[in-house]
């Protein structure tokens, strides 16, 4: 019965390489057949050459012989060039397929958004070219072999099956001794490398606060769980791999001897020859085994990968490709928004509604922890809603393809990341730099004298995550960037957190220059310096919507609220201090 079950997207992607490895079994065969050539030329010498005494037979064989070397090395290297060829395929059939759902992993934060999976994907590829995958390519070699031992004389032929029966035994134990110690030792390399790359992103924190002995600790922990599990599977490997060799080397002089006891019984098809030819044979029929058994630790690895390849891509299926639709202008529709972090159930903004016209500036107050990062990343349509949507222009915003809706969009997240990169292709996005933007949008952020004083320029690079700048400078990068291109929607979270006094009257004045070509601003913040061009304000406590609506009503009720608070705070009684120059204090 056939199951229901549509394959997966690495399986459908193989179809893609399916005939180059259909070429790659057929030259594996015939490679595996014309390494019989050496056997088959000692034989020819010591029956034509010793018996006949002919110099120009042992020419015309060794000529021959030279040739079948030829032959092979060509076939072979046509057969590394066909799976290179095939590796480069499958690469890039699904390279972005895979780092599209490594990223999207990432922002879901669903296991398997790591880097993790580029390096499943490397595994995959690089498998293609694996003894272990060409052993197998030249297994239909090794029945043919068997065969032919048969043909020979049956004894001999079960006598190999008896032998081709004890590899598989020993390949089964290599795969029961080593496949759990080899997943962990995958898994803890993993958590190791991720561990040392998280160091190193914080590595100005480890070192001014003393922490790096403690992390460092806690890496080589986890280091030493990776040795000592492919230690473990080493041995058990090495242990079996050595049985391997033996039952192959027992095998060939085992079919020697009996070749020899059949044929003093007048009961070996083809004379005395045949004794060496059916030990050739029999080391072909285990050599397919024995090679998979040496590479064993290989196969279980690429398996591995294989596995969480082919989860991650279940996790996160591709987008669908949704219709184009028309550039935004910037209307902004919140509707009863609840959401929280993907792949937690609880929700961090509860009942948030709000609307703006485009080339409206929204403020968003609160104090921290009361869902303000939170909303950004849903007004951008990073993180789904559990409820409510997030319309721009009447659009979902959350599934709008982001290819079409980035250059109508600006985004400052509260943490800056800025890529390894020049100051203009940081500012352009990475895409084609337009100076004439780049400029205008350092301008916009009071950057561009900056940048001109620099050696380089627009062209400066400012290494990894921005390291050469300071953090008001990279704040600023980053507002240029989430400004580049005059925008239709920008969100701003936090924009000023760096920004000294004179940042903060540059951000003022951008905001209030794209407000008048009809951008529309959210702007999370927690300073008064963009309260002044605010059109509206939203306050937020505990994820929930407090007031909504024009600027200064939204200020009038918070100050008529806090009035009472106010006046009793004056009215209560002052502590007179024994101290007769001593200030007074509240009670």
């Amino acid at each position: 019965m056939k199951s229901n079950t549509p394959p997966s997207e690495l399986s459908l992607a193989l179809d893609i390489i399916r005939p180059a490895i259909v070429r790659a079994v057929v030259f594996s065969m015939i490679i595996s057949l014309m390494a019989l050539a050496p056997t088959v030329y000692m034989l020819e010498v010591y029956d034509r050459v010793v018996n006949s005494r002919s110099g120009m037979t042992l020419a015309m064989l060794t000529l021959m012989i030279v040739g079948a070397y030829a032959v092979m090395e060509i076939l072979e290297k046509i057969r590394g060039s066909l799976l290179r060829a095939a590796g480069v395929a499958l690469d890039e059939k699904l390279s972005k397929r895979v780092y599209d759902a490594m990223f999207q992993g990432f922002l879901k934060r669903q296991v398997g958004g790591s880097m993790q999976v580029l390096n499943d994907l490397r595994l995959i590829r690089e498998f293609l070219a694996n003894p272990a995958l060409l052993a197998v390519m030249e297994a239909p070699v090794a029945l043919l072999a068997l065969a032919l031992i048969f043909a020979i004389n049956p004894i001999l032929g079960w006598s190999a099956v008896v032998g081709a029966l004890a590899q598989l035994g020993v390949a089964w134990m290599t795969e029961k001794s080593t496949r759990k110690p080899l997943m962990e030792a995958s898994r803890s390399a993993v958590g190791a490398q991720q561990m040392a790359e998280s160091s190193l992103r914080n590595a100005h924190v480890m070192e001014s606060m003393g922490m790096l002995d403690a992390v460092h600790a806690r890496w080589n922990k986890r280091q030493a769980e990776f040795l000592a599990y492919q230690a473990q599977a080493s041995e058990g490997a090495g242990l079996w791999t050595a049985m391997s060799k033996l039952v192959q080397q027992v095998m060939g002089s085992l079919l020697l001897g009996l070749g020899a006891w059949l044929l003093l019984g007048n009961a070996l098809n083809g004379g005395a020859g045949m004794m060496i030819i059916g030990s050739v044979l029999g080391g072909r029929v285990l050599a397919p085994l024995a090679q998979l058994v040496s590479q064993w630790s290989a196969v279980v690895n690429v398996r591995a990968a294989w596995e969480r390849l082919e989860g991650l891509l279940a996790q996160v299926p591709p987008k669908p490709k949704n219709m184009s639709l028309p550039a935004p202008k910037g209307f902004l529709s919140v509707e009863g928004l609840m959401a929280g972090a993907p792949g937690h159930p609880a929700a961090i903004v509860r009942g948030v509604q709000f609307g703006l016209n485009a080339g409206e500036v929204l403020a968003v107050v609160g104090p921290s922890a009361s869902g303000k990062t939170t909303l950004a990343r849903l007004l951008v349509g990073l993180w789904p809603a559990m409820s409510g949507k997030v319309r721009l222009d009447g659009a979902d915003i959350h599934t709008w393809d982001k290819s079409e809706l980035g250059p109508y969009l600006g985004y400052l997240p509260q943490g800056v990341e800025l890529l390894e990169g020049s100051l203009a292709e940081n500012i352009a996005r990475f895409g084609d730099v337009d100076m004439v933007q780049v400029e205008a949008a350092a301008r916009l952020v009071g950057l561009h004298d900056l940048i001109m004083a620099l050696p380089q320029g627009y062209n400066s690079p400012i290494g990894r995550d921005g390291a050469v700048l300071s953090g008001g400078q990279r704040q600023r990068v980053a507002l240029a960037r989430a400004l580049y291109g005059k925008p239709v929607f920008v969100v701003l979270d936090e924009p000023n957190s760096s920004l000294d006094e004179a940042g903060d009257v540059a951000l003022a004045n951008a905001i209030a220059s794209l407000k008048q070509l009809g951008t529309t601003f959210v702007v999370m913040t927690h300073r008064t310096s963009v309260l002044g061009v605010a059109d509206k304000m939203l306050l937020m406590r505990d994820g929930a919507q407090q007031a909504f609506g024009p600027r200064d009503e939204v200020l009038a009720a918070l100050q008529k609220a806090r009035q009472p608070q106010v006046q009793a705070a004056q009215a209560a009684p002052v502590a007179i201090a024994p101290d007769a120059n001593a200030a007074p204090t509240a009670a």
